[in-house]
């Protein structure tokens, strides 16, 4: 449950760090928003390191999934697009792969 958390977070603290740059490239906010959104970029990048799992790679891997639905949330809720049903089972698969990278037995 922990790790699901963690990842949840750290989708969202890079989606917003992500989303300052966006902000001040596309929508013409000012480039204050690169200080927060530097933080929660940093922030991010910390977060991954709190999962555990024997290889950055296999960390970052099931990640993915994750971020792909957190995104699509983040779309509902700050641009108020609703995911089709498309992303809605892109997501799901996602989620499957990396409940099975995180979940597979492996030798300790």
């Amino acid at each position: 449950m922990l790790t699901a958390l963690v990842y949840v977070a750290a989708a969202l603290a890079e989606i917003a760090g992500c989303f300052s740059f966006w902000a001040w490239l596309r929508l013409g906010k000012s480039s204050l928003w690169l200080i927060p959104g530097t933080a929660s970029l940093l922030l991010f990048a910390w977060l991954l390191t709190l999962i555990d799992v024997s290889a950055a790679g296999r960390a970052y891997a099931a990640y993915g999934g994750v971020y792909v639905t957190v995104s699509l949330l983040w779309l509902w809720a700050m641009e108020g697009v609703w995911p089709d049903r498309w992303d809605l089972g892109g997501a799901t698969l996602c989620l499957i792969g990396a409940a099975i990278i995180i979940l597979a037995p492996r030798p300790a």
